[in-house]
């Protein structure tokens, strides 16, 4: 099935997500790619071809280099739960083959006449988007995930792409427009650094914004791929980091990663102690839960924010219990490219560092069946040499 171009980028999301060759340039870093601006670029990947949420090996192509355009030869890309969920139609019908993969590091092997923020051999990274119409009020404002125009990296409409929908980073190469390229600094790794480009941002904007305070008590629930940068991140911000999850054998690692306590969620009366005693709190959980039971763990006039992405993204609250705690509830999607270049940056400069396990291409099934079975510690990195 094919999806269609919406009107609105709302309605895209609800229905998709937020959802190796390359040019022979990289000799030279004076050389633009418009002296190849009339070829495709060849590609591999590992791509989902139906529902069944099993990926295999695909040789695509990708569209030229444009005048705007970054070519990015991939090092790596991580696994994040929104490529399962999407891949699997959880949230909406789906046009196949498809790549996905919005967490991508690699190195320039082409730039366009009219870029001059990269050079061929630059150090890059690629998130959840890959062009807007940088024009509109949110694109002005930092803010390109809120333009109607957003391109997101894999699974939506491009007319420029040679398979119709933009194409991710589970494969050898990305061409991107330019203003969506972040650069890795040296002072962080490939590997570490991938997962930034959504884990990290998703987590950061919200913490940012909630302008947390030393020794204010901040709660994350859903101790994954997110919510463990979460952790690392509020601790860094000097928060009293107060973890809940419903895997038991996770609380040793939560404890290392700074958080004051972990709680373990067999039954959702181990929140009643906390309820009305955090400052604020963030919830990464990608499944259907009692939000309410963890919104009513935040202080009247608090805020919890929501930024995990269950299967058909609709969540229940219990509104008397809302009025009764008087928190202020809200949702975040990932963050601008100024927001996440920041995170970046922050993080390789204060030793922010996700952990991480590496795999081989052909291992992404078995990583993915991790992924929902809770067992990922806590972010697969793809290899792309081996695909």
């Amino acid at each position: 099935m094919t999806i269609k171009k919406s009107q609105s980028r709302r309605e895209f999301l609800y229905r998709s997500s937020l959802a190796g060759g390359s040019l022979l340039l990289a000799g030279s870093p004076n050389l633009f790619a418009q002296s190849k601006s009339g070829n495709r670029i060849k590609s591999k990947g590992y791509a989902a071809v139906d529902t069944s949420g099993k990926l295999v090996p695909w040789e695509f192509e990708r569209r030229p280099v444009g005048d705007d355009d970054v070519l990015i030869d991939i090092k790596y890309a991580s696994i994040c739960h929104s490529d399962i969920h999407q891949m699997k139609g959880h949230w909406g019908a789906q046009q196949y083959p498809q790549v996905p993969g919005h967490e991508i590091v690699g190195v320039v092997a082409a730039v366009g006449k009219n870029v001059t923020r990269f050079k061929v051999g630059d150090r890059a990274g690629v998130g959840c988007m890959v062009d807007s119409c940088l024009e509109c009020e949110s694109c002005k404002s930092n803010e390109e995930q809120y333009c109607p125009d957003t391109l997101f990296t894999y699974g939506y409409p491009d007319k420029r792409s040679p398979t119709g929908i933009t194409q991710g980073g589970y494969s050898t190469n990305i061409v991107v427009r330019d203003h969506f390229v972040v650069h890795i600094p040296d002072n962080i790794s490939f590997q570490q650094a991938a997962p930034l480009l959504c884990a990290g941002i998703t987590t950061y904007s919200p913490i940012l914004r909630a302008d947390l305070k030393k020794g204010e008590k901040v709660g994350v629930a859903g101790i994954g791929g997110l919510g463990h940068m979460a952790i690392k991140l509020a601790v860094s911000k000097g928060a009293d980091v107060y973890a809940f999850t419903t895997s038991p054998d996770k609380v040793e690692d939560i404890l290392a990663f700074g958080a004051k306590e972990a709680i373990v969620v067999d039954d959702t009366k181990k929140l009643a102690p906390y309820r009305g005693k955090l400052d604020y709190m963030i919830s990464t959980i990608p499944f259907e839960h009692d939000v309410s039971a963890y919104s009513a763990m935040v202080k009247p006039y608090g805020y919890f924010t929501y930024v995990g992405m269950p299967e058909k993204f609709e969540i229940t609250v219990n509104n008397l219990g809302l009025a009764a705690s008087r928190v202020n509830f809200n949702a975040s999607l990932i963050g601008g490219m100024e927001e996440t270049q920041e995170v970046v940056n922050y993080c390789a400069d204060n030793n922010v560092l996700p952990k991480i396990q590496m795999i081989r291409a052909e291992q992404v099934n078995e990583a993915w069946k991790n992924v929902e079975a809770k067992k990922a510690r806590y972010r697969y990195v793809i290899d792309s040499a081996t695909i």
